[in-house]
């Protein structure tokens, strides 16, 4: 693999190679509803498994395979699970099984167990599944006793197998579990439902018609407010949040209030397990002919029904599975005696591994809070991740602040910078309306910095960012223009337009740009503001972050384009492409790209490589055409090795390849820019911003003093980012050292670590450094204060 060889440096860091499956048999299945990236994590995991030296066993039709043995337990092969990423639902079968439920289905699976020698046993699906798995766990040797009673083992297989080792992931769309803030196969069904609102709103607006979406979520809320998020719905309706009395009447004047804003669609999203405060039952058809009723709208209703469950599994999915498949295996292999049974999950950017039955207690009082109408409760138990979603809900349902707030006398600016990403649109209408609803005066600046000194800047109103969240690019324009040169004609404008307040959208441009105007202050006392930038880039290349608004949507775009290019294959056979991707000097599209591609080898330019690496991959290649898997997929960083160019490397394959294989390179160019924002990006941009804005009305009430506004300290010029857990404000000042300005990268990526990850999953022995791999937490954390500067998002 590309720089498989670099610099040994002395350190303190765990490699997994200590870690040796030799002897061992895992088994994976997946169980309950099925969900897209259930397949990812198969692959995951038989990969790693047989990576590490272990034997790896599919158990098809979820517990019912366990119980039945048989043919529904097969070994797995590293071909077996090749072109299954791509795949939704998943492939080794799921069935909700009851005879599993009795102890004598529970005592043929131990001995279907044992006959092939299984005690590591990996789970994919909900709570229910994982449940069963614990305690099928805990009966283990309970149930060996039975079987040597009854003759059909003897003491020494019993002794060999004395103790099930258990590791589950979370395979749900709903997202209903505890202790991960993303299950896998949410951000699926959020593209689906996306895909279907989309699609509604174009008809909608044609007819002036309200509709009504009935979304999947019995007993949780969380793909029904996510997409009331993304696509800026009228109103939601969720379990967690039953409307008070007098909702009918509430609903329809704001639907009425925002026809007569000019607004030609209403968009209501129900989750099918919504209630009123009664616990009465609240159906898409009984809000439909409430509307029709009250206010004579042409209402339609729409099910999505299983379309949810459907389709190829997102980008999002695909890397989720692949690195919870990876640490399940991690896990399975650290388990001692006396390990309880954990999940691994995801907490911010972070896999981490719970104790299952702290997550499935906390998930299960989820449900008792609701039914006894705790629903305050309830959602502090679902997690931060939920109740930041309902916070942000709120702060941009709440319109009837905009009256009742005295104006606070503040003018805030937003503007791009840079190149266009998609979600700045959704961050731009979230900051103008909880600005709005802060008190604040909000401006728009159009086409960046050069606008800006232009004096191309306008006051900004609700209505005027209706609709924007599905929008990709940037409509209020971006330039790259930076503002060093135009300081005078900036601090003009900002006078004249008295703003006391800036918040920029964009990539490292934004970041070179806040830099120079905290240099500035000491100059000019108008750049003494508070001032704020959200990183906005597809090249995820802003120091500060690990996740920049429109990488996400730039990921979607290039997996799509991948999967389409390896099915080109499927019919030729013995064929490898060579695909270019942006970033600049940045590897994270190529890098995160090809593991949710399956690709076979990614080139960047942070790990160097040379010819040798080069005719390494080829051979690697040349291996593997001699499988069932005769295709081959390279990706290459725009800017991975001036000399290496896509030609070179397209030309050097093809040469190296020649009887072998044959080659096909292809530049994706600016279609990893463009398209609608992806039901993350949308989402993201529009907490980000709201907290943002948060930020800026707190620093502005800090800062204001003798009738106006003055600061020039560190930490009032900042970049809200992701840092692993948490979402943070940094100063800008303080990032600077962290900034390679030559290559416009951060000193330090995140990602490098998923490289290794990759190349395993590829089949290339590599080291991975797994210090960093969960040691086993607890589910309830000390939560962070809301004022918190740390708070997640």
């Amino acid at each position: 693999m590309a720089g498989a060889t670099g610099p040994k440096r002395q350190d303190t860091r765990k490699f997994f190679e200590n870690l040796s499956g030799a002897g061992k048999c895992i088994a994976v299945l997946t169980s309950g509803g099925d969900a897209q990236g259930m397949n990812g994590a198969v692959r995951a995991v038989v990969r790693m498994g047989i990576y590490v030296g272990a034997k790896v066993y599919f158990i098809h039709e979820g517990y019912q395979g366990m119980v039945d043995g048989g043919d529904y337990i097969k070994e797995a092969t590293w071909e077996s699970v090749s072109s299954v990423l791509q795949v939704g639902g998943t492939v080794i079968g799921s069935a909700r099984c009851k005879e599993f439920r009795s102890h004598e289905g529970r005592l043929k699976a131990a001995h279907n167990l044992v006959q092939r020698g299984i005690t590591y046993l990996c789970v994919i699906g909900g709570d229910g599944s994982l449940t069963g798995a614990n305690l099928f766990r805990e009966e283990w040797s309970g149930l060996l006793n039975e079987l040597i009673q009854q003759g059909l083992i003897d003491e020494e297989a019993a002794r060999s197998h004395s103790h099930l080792h258990i590791v589950g992931m979370v395979g749900s769309i709903d997202n209903d579990f505890c202790g991960t803030d993303m299950t896998i196969g949410t951000d699926s069904a959020l593209h689906r439902i996306i895909e279907v609102v989309d699609a509604i709103m174009t008809t909608a607006g044609s007819h002036q018609r309200t509709f009504v979406l009935e979304v999947m979520g019995r007993h949780c809320g969380y793909l029904a407010l996510v997409s009331a998020l993304a696509c800026g719905a009228d109103w939601v309706f969720i379990p967690e949040m039953p409307p008070e009395d007098g909702w009918e009447d509430n609903m329809c004047q704001k639907l009425s209030e925002n026809r007569a804003d000019k607004k030609r669609l209403n968009i209501i999203i129900v989750a099918e397990g919504a209630i009123d405060c009664h616990n009465k039952a609240i159906t898409p058809d009984y809000i439909k002919d409430l509307v029709v009723s009250c206010l004579g709208f042409d209402t339609r209703v729409t099910i999505l029904g299983h379309v949810q469950r459907g389709g190829t599994p997102s980008a999002f999915d695909r890397i989720l599975a692949s690195r919870m498949g990876v640490e399940a295996v991690l896990a399975l292999l650290e388990a001692s005696t006396d390990t309880p049974a954990c999940v691994v999950s995801l907490v911010g950017n972070q896999a981490v591994r719970l104790p299952l039955m702290e997550c499935v207690q906390m998930t299960q009082e989820v449900q008792k809070a609701m039914d006894e109408k705790k629903f305050d409760e309830a959602v502090r138990l679902r997690g931060r991740s939920f109740e930041n979603n309902l916070s942000t809900y709120r702060l941009l349902a709440s319109q009837t602040a905009r009256s009742e707030l005295q104006n606070s006398s503040f003018n805030v600016a937003v503007m791009n910078v840079g190149a266009p990403a998609a979600g700045m649109n959704a961050a731009v209408r979230s900051a103008v309306r909880v600005g709005i609803t802060e008190g604040h005066k909000m401006f728009a600046v159009n086409d960046g910095f050069e606008g800006f000194y232009k004096g191309q800047i306008k006051e900004i109103k609700w209505g005027d960012v209706g609709g924007w969240t599905g929008q990709g690019g940037s409509l209020l324009g971006t330039k790259r223009t930076l503002p060093a040169k135009h300081l005078d004609a900036i601090a003009e404008q900002m006078r004249i337009h008295n703003i006391t307040a800036l918040l920029v959208i964009g990539g490292f441009e934004a970041f070179e740009s806040l830099l120079e105007l905290c240099e500035a202050r000491a100059n000019y006392k108008e750049f003494c503001i508070p001032m704020c930038i959200l990183p906005a880039t597809i090249s995820n290349n802003v120091p500060g972050t690990d996740h920049s608004l429109g990488a996400d949507t730039s990921l979607n775009a290039i997996v799509e384009t991948c999967d389409r290019i390896k099915q080109s294959a499927s019919g030729t056979k013995r064929r490898v492409f060579i695909i270019e991707t942006m970033g600049g000097y940045c590897g994270y599209l190529a890098t995160v790209g090809g593991l949710a591609a399956g690709a076979d080898t990614v080139y960047i330019y942070e790990e160097p490589f040379d010819i040798r690496d080069l005719q390494a991959n080829v051979e690697h290649l040349t291996q593997k055409m001699k499988t069932s898997i005769q295709r081959g997929l390279v990706l290459r960083n725009e800017n991975c090795n001036e000399n290496f160019t896509t030609d070179f490397i397209y030309q050097l394959y093809s040469e190296e390849g020649r009887g072998v294989f044959d080659c096909r390179k292809n530049i994706l160019g600016h279609m990893q820019q463009g398209g609608a924002p992806s039901p993350f990006d949308r989402n993201f941009g529009t907490k980000v911003a709201a907290k943002a804005i948060q930020w800026i009305t707190r620093t502005l009430k800090e800062s204001y003093k003798e009738g106006k506004v003055f600061t020039n300290s560190e930490d009032t010029a900042c970049l809200l980012g992701m840092r692993r857990r948490a979402m943070v404000f940094q100063p800008v000042a303080q990032l600077r050292e962290e900034t390679d300005f030559v290559h416009r990268i951060p000193k330090e990526q995140w990602w490098l670590k998923l490289r290794p990850l990759m190349k395993i999953l590829a089949k290339y022995k590599t080291s991975y450094d797994v210090s960093d791999a969960g040691q086993l937490e607890h589910v309830t954390r000390v939560r962070p204060k809301e004022n918190d500067a740390s708070a997640a998002i």
